[in-house]
């Protein structure tokens, strides 16, 4: 997020009601497991067409690739697809798997998304083929229901309990959990500060974190505080106040961390503020140093800033690593396919004269030092762009790799729309974190959007910013450090109160 003045600084457009028809239940009047499930989901519908999900779950032997057909009653015709490649001839629909997708284990789940054209009704279709197989039905007939049979030897098990304090969150297929298996969500504020003033020669952190100004925080009902940090004041680089760089700048976020994690919250160290001269299109400054957002970070220094930082926290698995802030390579290069390049591999990268360290780089620099915490990688356009985040995602040889997400009223993909055919695909396969949403308008209702859309997919948000700011230009959530909220900021603390936990 760009901060306020004095600190220096696809789509389909039809209105989309969210119907959430789920069909095609599992036939299976005696427990015999089919060979395999799909269900079928109306994600939303408007006039002219609707939007729908298939979730396969693979019950019977691994598979290296999947093919899954059914049928359209009343003339429906897929328009456009995501995480298989679609495909319609007369009124059967067949989906294929995608690379990264086609390997289903016993018990594995994928999912998978359209848009199709429709005129008057949509009868959902009724038989699923996986492979040839009919899915939803039993793999062997029923018993006999006059025979006796043994009573369950094990009684139905309740879901885990949370974990206490600051959870060790770790991926699991698509949802965040914690040690006990509970799945958790990120709900909660970035605290802006410590990403610009130490490089402004003015301190440490804008207002107070002492401990009264988290618990208010806390009291919020937030569970996870994200906390923008700047690259060449962690490493104690010499444009930096002593004072405010190396070992001081260190110990200071290490005691926020503390006092974080002391009121039960998760900390999220992120880098939003990295050095390399870039003077292209959307630049924030033409300073070499790390005194605004730039593109992209740089291999000179940014994996030894993740290398240092996974050091300083690897042994507390609470602490949440965000890669880099806002990346927007998608300004400097002439092409979509070159910009997630640039992102995902780094390197010589069109339009930006430094050498750039890919989000590979970043998750190798974090890994090799032993860390196992959770890792958080926004995409292109100032992370509100995921669209080939799947295609281009980094491998994580310690498989807790989560998808980071912007956006603002102002931003390119800020509707309904665009969060379902962009965000749900990619939602389907990893956790998604909305790192920070937000308005520059000192009202709520878009925030107010964004989280119920977010609920209701169980997933994660932070809002921008804990910091008393002008909630038109910044925007602020607080007016006081002692959780006095904005017009803005009432909204996001009224709607975490109302949430349970």
């Amino acid at each position: 997020m760009r901060h306020p003045p004095r600190l220096s600084a696809l789509l389909v457009t039809a209105g989309l009601a969210l119907v959430g028809t789920a069909v095609a239940p599992v036939v299976t009047a005696s427990g015999a497991e089919p060979v395999c499930t799909v269900e079928y989901e109306t994600v939303g519908q408007w006039d002219s067409g609707f939007q729908g999900a298939v979730t396969i779950t693979n019950n019977g032997p691994s598979v290296s690739s999947w093919e899954l057909a059914f049928d359209f009653a009343d003339g429906q015709k897929v328009t456009q697809g995501w995480n298989a490649k679609w495909s319609q001839s007369g009124t059967t629909v067949t989906a294929a798997n995608e690379s990264y997708n086609g390997s289903l284990g016993t018990g594995a789940s994928t999912t998978a998304g359209f848009l199709a054209s429709a005129s008057g009704t949509s009868t959902a279709p009724t038989t699923f083929k996986l492979n040839g197989t009919t899915c939803n039905v039993e793999s062997e007939p029923d018993p006999d229901p006059t025979e006796p049979t043994d009573p369950p030897t094990d009684p139905p098990t309740d879901p885990p309990d949370p974990e206490e304090g600051p959870p060790a969150l770790k991926v699991s297929g698509n949802k965040l959990v914690d040690a006990n298996g509970a799945t958790r969500r990120m709900l909660g504020v970035n605290r802006s500060g410590g990403e610009f003033m130490c490089v402004q020669g003015y301190g440490i952190w804008d207002g107070p974190v002492d401990d009264a100004s988290v618990k208010a925080i806390a009291d919020w009902n937030v569970n996870t505080v994200r906390i923008p940090l700047n690259e060449e004041c962690w490493l104690g680089l010499d444009n930096i106040k002593p004072e405010y760089s190396g070992a001081n700048y260190i110990d200071a976020v290490k005691e926020l961390v503390a006092r974080v994690e002391a009121h039960g919250m998760t900390p999220v160290v992120e880098l939003h503020w990295s050095w390399g001269q870039y003077t292209g299109n959307s630049a924030g400054c033409s300073d070499v140093h790390a005194s605004c957002q730039k593109p992209m970070p740089n291999m000179q220094y940014t994996p030894s800033f993740w290398a240092s930082v996974a050091n300083t926290f690897k042994d507390d698995k609470a602490v949440v690593f965000d890669l880099f802030n806002e990346p927007y390579a998608d300004r400097a290069t002439s092409t979509a396919e070159q910009a997630w390049t640039c992102w995902r591999d780094g390197g010589t990268c069109p339009g930006i004269g430094y050498e750039v360290a890919g989000m590979q780089d970043l998750v190798d620099a974090i890994r090799d030092t032993g860390a196992t915490n959770l890792i958080l990688a926004g995409g292109l356009a100032y992370s509100n762009d995921l669209s080939q985040w799947l295609t281009n995602k980094p491998n994580d040889p310690a498989g807790n790799l989560a998808a980071a997400w912007h956006v603002y009223n102002f931003n390119t993909c800020s509707n309904e729309s665009c969060w379902s055919s962009t965000l749900a695909p990619v939602a389907a396969e990893v956790p998604l974190v909305a790192g920070e949403i937000g308005e520059n308008t000192c009202s709520h209702s878009f925030i107010d959007r964004v989280m119920q859309w977010f609920d209701d997919r169980d997933l994660s948000y932070l809002g921008w910013t804990w910091n008393t700011w002008d909630c038109s230009s910044g925007p602020s959530l607080i007016s006081n450090y002692d959780g006095t909220p904005t017009s803005y900021g009432i909204g996001l603390r009224d709607h975490l109160r109302s949430l349970d936990g």
